[in-house]
């Protein structure tokens, strides 16, 4: 029989997924209130584009988009964006950093581009960060903000010259992490974690030179298939509109979402909730006798968790046990095959939450959950 975990120790929410996330409560009944009649309506009318350009404007406030800059968008999530880079971003060759599974797969759609050279790539342990190293011939140097797989977070700066773009992925750090976008010319994302939306959906806050560079691609006898044309997506963008249909009501929490970050303070507000419910769970790691977090000091994330455990325990026992009692998707990534926890703090997890989340772990370690 699972031991249940006494009411007054549980979380008010027990979710902390690191991806689909955590959705607001007042986001979702937003939708189903003014937002059911946006719903099944057509996205080339008024009311989805006027949508799309409610998320393109508090986007741009909440990064404070510089002049020139602008919010692309399109179907089909992170993934899909990197098979887009490749057929519309990347002129010759790119340059990868490598620390986790997210990280590797867009330096792996490159190096299976035909029209591609072979990308240069240095690459880290899962738990590191590494950045490119500067190569003469690429023009893409590309990384992620935060490797979702490790809760390892990398710096964002320009890395090589001679009209090199910088491309980073945001996907786990977009709204829950500082950033000065004038330091990247390509920051793309999905909604499903800090911002609290669901997926499906690519977003790429794009420097002039990203633009310039793609209208370029665009106009050689490059192949590229129109679902993975950057250009049309920026066309498109520019009409505030899709390509092809988009999923109405994941654009819906995505704007109610943004609107909530912008008025609550921005980034700034964003970001330090992140880092005071990261802060609870790393602290309770550091004072335990038998957990400790799994990524140095100085990589550690603010938005995505990661704690292993000693020999002792069975990490995969508390999840187990926690998930019983409605504290769910704590597990670690699948493919780490480590001893461990994986807790996402994105500004929806109130970091009330998160003291509530290991005074249970404590409790039950207490009750001999978990031991070996």
């Amino acid at each position: 029989m699972t031991l249940q975990i006494p009411y007054e120790l549980l979380p008010a929410d027990g979710r902390f997924g690191s991806g689909p996330a955590r959705i607001r409560d007042d986001a979702i009944d937003s939708l189903a209130g003014p937002g059911r009649h946006v719903l099944g309506t057509s996205h080339r009318q008024a009311p989805v584009r006027s949508l799309v350009g409610r998320v393109q404007e508090s986007l741009a406030e909440l990064f404070s988009l510089p002049e020139g800059y602008e919010v692309v968008l399109g179907n089909g999530g992170s993934t899909f964006f990197w098979d887009a880079a490749v057929s519309s971003l990347i002129e010759q060759r790119s340059a990868h950093g490598v620390f986790g599974e997210f990280s590797a797969k867009f330096a792996s759609a490159a190096a299976r581009a035909p029209h591609l050279a072979e990308p240069s790539v240095d690459e880290v342990a899962p738990g590191g960060v590494v950045l490119p190293s500067v190569v003469a011939d690429a023009d893409v140097y590309a990384w992620a903000h935060n490797e979702t797989s490790t809760g390892a977070l990398a710096p964002v700066r320009r890395i090589g010259g001679d009209g090199a773009l910088t491309v980073v992925d945001g996907t786990s750090a977009a709204g829950g992490v500082a950033l000065d976008v004038t330091d990247v010319d390509v920051y793309y994302f999905a909604p499903q974690k800090c911002l609290g939306s669901d997926g499906g959906l690519w977003l790429a806050l794009c420097s002039p030179a990203a633009l310039a560079r793609v209208e370029r691609i665009a106009a050689t006898d490059r192949w590229i298939p129109e679902s993975l044309s950057l250009q049309l997506a920026v066309e498109n963008s520019r009409k505030q509109q899709t390509l092809n249909t988009p999923a109405i009501a994941t654009l819906w929490l995505l704007a109610e979402q943004l609107e909530w970050m912008v008025t609550g303070g921005g980034l700034r507000f964003t970001a330090e909730r992140s880092a005071r419910a990261s802060a609870v769970l790393y602290d309770w790691a550091l004072r335990s006798e038998i957990a400790t977090p799994f990524v140095a000091e100085e990589f550690r994330s603010p938005v995505v968790v990661t704690v292993d455990f000693s020999d002792e325990v069975d990490a995969a026992a508390l999840a187990s046990t926690l998930r019983a009692n409605g504290i769910v998707d704590t597990e670690p990534y699948r493919k780490l095959g480590r001893n461990q926890l994986r807790v996402g703090t994105y500004p929806t997890v109130d970091p009330h939450d998160v003291e509530a989340l290991c005074d249970s772990l404590d409790w039950l370690i207490e009750q001999g959950v978990g031991r070996r």
